[in-house]
């Protein structure tokens, strides 16, 4: 029974001792000098899931007559073994009497139950004052600024006179380029009739001008194979203005319908009979020419030849000279002007460093 009673007493006690609560306090320093401050640190020690309450003091709120708290501390929560916590705070203290402070112990609130601290002490000294000889204390003295340093300064002083001779290097630049009549080189894009469409367009032109032909068979014939022979050149190819009659049929000779090549054979040995030996056509032959014109035209036209044309022109070497050296003037230009941006950049950024 005895061992039984023991064994019961001993699981009490441990029980006790693990569920028992634990109140600390300390302070950094007992003694300070008037105006200095102290830290003051309560923590209590408890099982994990209770909660504690620690004191709060406002700020100039007297910890005790002559002793004043100025700042108190959120908790700092932190967990130990055998499920239990520790919770802390912090109070800063300070005094301005020189005497020796009696600190009462501060109140903890864990589970309804209040808890003690232990009291502490403080010794707040004064700073020992030779009243005898006042001479050796002077006033507080003016902000002083920090002297001037050449070395500190000239690199960005060099460096924003740099930056100055860039800046009008670069206009400088600007101007001679600004003063110089640009070299552009323009494409024009000509929207051009088909060859037939052309060609028609004069047919009928030399019909609305209603020539005599009877009078005026050389000034007909002469646009008729003129009308013609620009569109032989535009529709095949060839040169056919400055070729004779005899060379166009020879290139014309790879088409497929010789009956029609034959009525052009007619009418270019007519035209150049009329046009050169001043023979005289009825006016059947005149029409039956025009008629085989006209055919020769529609039988051998194409209408997937393309209308639009782009022109280039062609620089001179003098031009494009120019335009070389623009181009390297502008990449001067921006070469500089990026260059004297870095060293504005870096300018304003060392003078941020001497005068933080």
């Amino acid at each position: 029974m005895k061992r039984i009673a023991f064994s019961i007493l001993l699981v009490f006690l441990s029980l006790n001792v693990l569920a028992q609560v634990v109140v600390e306090s300390k302070i950094d320093s007992t003694a300070i000098f008037i105006g200095e401050q102290a830290h003051i640190t309560l923590s209590v020690t408890l099982n994990e899931g209770q909660e504690a309450q620690l004191p709060v003091f406002n700020q100039r709120q007297m910890l005790t007559p002559g002793v004043e708290v100025l700042e108190t501390t959120d908790c700092d929560t932190t967990k130990l073994d055998n499920n239990k916590v520790r919770v802390a705070r912090k109070y800063t203290i300070t005094s301005f009497d020189d005497t020796l402070y009696y600190l009462p112990p501060m109140n903890v609130v864990v589970g309804g139950k209040n808890y003690k601290s232990k009291n502490l002490a403080l010794k707040v000294l004064a700073v020992e004052v030779d009243t005898l000889h006042p001479n050796q204390y002077f006033p507080p003295k003016s902000v002083q600024n920090n002297p001037f340093d050449w070395n500190e300064w000239k690199k960005p002083f060099w460096m924003s006179v740099l930056f100055i001779l860039l800046i009008a290097l670069a206009f400088y630049l600007y101007g001679r380029l600004k003063e110089n009549k640009p070299v552009i080189t323009k494409i024009r894009i000509i929207r051009r009739l088909l060859p037939h469409q052309k060609a028609m367009k004069e047919i009928e032109r030399i019909k609305a001008d209603k020539i005599d032909i009877s009078e005026n068979q050389k000034e007909y014939y002469t646009r008729l194979t003129d009308t013609l022979r620009t569109y032989l050149e535009e529709r095949f190819g060839f040169n056919a203005m400055e070729m004779t009659s005899g060379e166009i049929v020879e290139h014309l000779q790879k088409t497929d319908d010789q009956s029609k090549i034959d009525e052009l054979r007619s009418l270019l040995e007519t035209a150049d009979l009329v046009k050169f030996a001043k023979y005289s056509t009825m006016l059947n032959e005149i029409d039956k020419n025009m008629s085989s014109v006209v055919e020769f035209i529609e039988t051998t036209k194409r209408e997937d030849m393309p209308t639009v044309e782009k022109i280039k022109p062609k620089l001179s070497e003098s031009d494009m000279r120019s335009r070389r050296s623009r181009i390297i003037l502008k990449a001067v230009i921006a070469i500089v002007s990026i260059a004297a941006a870095i060293i504005l950049v870096y300018v304003f950024w060392t003078l941020a460093q001497l005068l933080d």
